[in-house]
Order: structure tokens, then sequence, then C-alpha cells
């Protein structure tokens, strides 16, 4: 058996694909797997890091501007699109993949419009709430549409091949636990997690290090791990150190680009603030770990608050829009929350309950279908 998933751009559409990759090769060890990416783009790193071969191809999104630099931009998109189709048909036709499966981002439509014009069984997964025009053009000819949220399946023409599965994430999220985590980590204490995606988010980041100056002036009550994504790896440390924080000598802040054992950390904290991409809430229900969710207002069809309302609503998480996102208001938030041992705990039975359990595993069953 030989399988591809295509994916690329965001770690929420990486990280769903290497959980059924992870259970497809447990399932069948003698299977083979190709990942296929775009160029330039966090697959390039999550993927090798999961143990899995990436094939990078010319890519990017398309512009919604209306000027002549988005009309440019877009012809030479519509060029790296035939390229990058061309190049998966010479590699299906010397792997012979039985199934093409698709987690999202403008990376993934070559491969299942390649492998739909051979003929090649393909599945697309949505992880939010609302389709993005990537999944809306292959779900057209895909064999069947895996969905993260029932009220997706109103979204697509053929309801039929639609089915609700939920969001699969890596194992580690589901059976980390709190003291073996804070073990291999060797932390104590209080823990807050902060990560606003792979690329980062400039403004949560500016948010973040003016924040580490009132966690200096209140003798550092817990100890904070930050993620700046790949926008914010440059400059975001210095900010910190201009607003008067020493950080080379502050071991309760640590600044890093990209949190590889998220889930190692996730389940040492005791609360984690980020975006609320379909990717994120759902890993963090399957941890449990209270949150507070802060959605991007800058996504198509306002998705990221429609999931960070969902959690809300459950009552596993704080949501707090980004234009009343203060330094001061953000901090008194997290010292309320760590000092309510109580709430925290609600939050972790609440979220518990939200997750599904079998996402990943009946992901694979569906593939295992198509085959």
């Amino acid at each position: 058996m030989n399988l591809i998933f295509t994916c690329g751009g965001t770690a929420g559409h990486i990280n769903p694909a290497i959980a059924v990759a992870n259970m497809m090769k447990e399932r069948h060890p003698e299977c083979g797997i190709l990942f296929i990416g775009a160029k330039g783009h966090m697959e390039e790193k999550l993927v090798p890091q999961a143990g899995y071969e990436v094939r990078c191809l010319p890519g990017a999104g398309l512009s919604r501007g209306k000027n002549l630099a988005a009309v440019k931009k877009n012809i030479q998109v519509v060029k790296d699109v035939l390229i990058s189709v061309k190049a998966c048909k010479e590699l299906f036709r010397e792997m012979k993949p039985d199934a093409v499966i698709g987690t999202g981002g403008y990376a993934s439509f070559p491969a299942l419009y390649a492998a739909q014009s051979m003929g090649i069984p393909t599945c697309v997964h949505e992880s939010n709430a609302v389709p993005g025009v990537t999944t809306k053009m292959a779900a057209r000819k895909a064999d069947r549409v895996l969905v993260a949220f029932e009220e997706s399946v109103k979204h697509y023409r053929h309801p039929e091949k639609v089915e609700v599965v939920g969001m699969p994430v890596r194992r580690e999220f589901l059976f980390e636990t709190k003291e073996d985590a804070r073990k291999a980590l060797n932390l104590h204490g209080s823990i807050v997690v902060s990560a606003f995606g792979s690329q980062g988010a400039k403004v949560m980041n500016e948010t973040i290090a003016d924040m580490m100056a009132l966690e200096q002036a209140d003798g550092f009550p817990f100890h904070h791990i930050h993620a700046t994504g790949s926008f914010g790896r440059e400059w975001m440390p210095q900010r910190v150190r201009d607003n008067g924080v020493d950080l080379d000598s502050c071991p309760e802040l640590e600044i890093r680009e990209y949190i590889y054992n998220m889930p190692e950390v996730m389940a040492a904290a005791d609360l984690v603030i980020g975006r609320a991409g379909s990717a994120t809430c759902n890993e963090i229900a399957a941890s449990g770990t209270p949150c507070i969710l802060i959605p991007s207002p800058n996504v198509t069809n306002n998705h990221q608050e429609k999931n960070a309302r969902l959690l809300e609503s459950g009552g596993g998480a704080v949501v707090l829009l980004e234009k009343d996102c203060t330094p001061q208001r953000l901090y008194s938030l997290i010292r309320e929350l760590l000092d309510d041992n109580q709430r925290r705990e609600q939050f972790s039975r609440r979220l518990h309950s939200m997750f599904r359990l079998d996402s990943t595993e009946r992901f694979c069953a569906i593939v295992e279908e198509l085959i």
C-alpha cells in the first residue's frame, strides 16, 4: 500500500495529516507514505521531524486584491499550479499511490487535482466549520469529504459523500500526563504556554512581549513558554529587552520560534493561550488544558471565532477578542484563572467531554474503505 498525504502552509493543516499517517503506519507497517507540500513553508520542517519524506513543489495562495500586483501574483500562482500538477502526475506514475489524502491549504490542490484526473481515489478533510477555497474545489470530485463539525455538511454540494469524523490529533495529546510531562521538562509551579500559529501574529507577539514586563514587575509568578512563530523570531526578544526585561537571566521566560514538543508542553501547562484554528482547539480539547482563546480576526468567514465560541459554550474556554486584548487585560485574566483551581479543573473536564476520541481511527477506516 502506498499513500500520498498533501497539506501545508500551517501546522493546523500538517499535524492532522501526520496523526493519520502515524496510525496508518501502525495498522499497515508495510505502507509507503509520502507527503507533498509547498516550498518555503512549515511542512519542510514538521514532516521530516515526524519521520516522513516530503516533496515540496512551487505554490502560493491566491491574492484577493484587484490591483496590478495582485493580478500578476495570481498569474504566477496559476503557472505554479500547472507545474506542480505535472510534477505530481509524473510522481504518481512512478509511485502508484492507492489513495491521495488532503488535509488543507493551497499546497494540497495540485496533488488532489492530479490524482482525480488520473482516477486515483482521493479523500479531503476540512478542519474548520466553514470550508476554504481549496477544499471546495477539491471536494467536487473527491471520493470522500471528511469534516470536523456537523454544521459543516450543509456547505457541500454532495452531502451524501460527507462524513463527520472530528479532528485527528497525535496520540501524545491524549495520553501524555501532567506529572510525566513536568518531570520530563523539569518544570514546577504554575506554567503558562502561549502560541499564535506557526507563522505567528505580530499584534499578539507585541502584546505578549509587553505583558512580560508585567510578569517581571510581579516577580514572575508563573513559568511562561512562548512561541513567536517565524515572523516574530527576530524582533520579539529585542522588544522584550527594550521593555526592561533582562531576558538572558530570566529562567521563568522561554521564547522559542516553534514548540516542536507541543503535546508534552501542553500537558505540563496549567493554562494555554492561543488562536482558535480547528487543529489548536482539538489539541487543547484532547489534552484537557484550560485555555484563553484569542481568535484571529484575519480569516475567511470569521471561522476562528466560531471555533472558539464552540469551546466557550461547552464550558471549556475563555474567549478574548484581539481588539480587547491589552497586555494588562490578558495578564489579569491569566492571574484570575491561575488562582482558581476549581474553575480550571471544570474547564479540563468539559474539554475532554467535547473531543471525539475515535477521530483518527475513523479517518483511517475510511481511507482503507477507499482503497
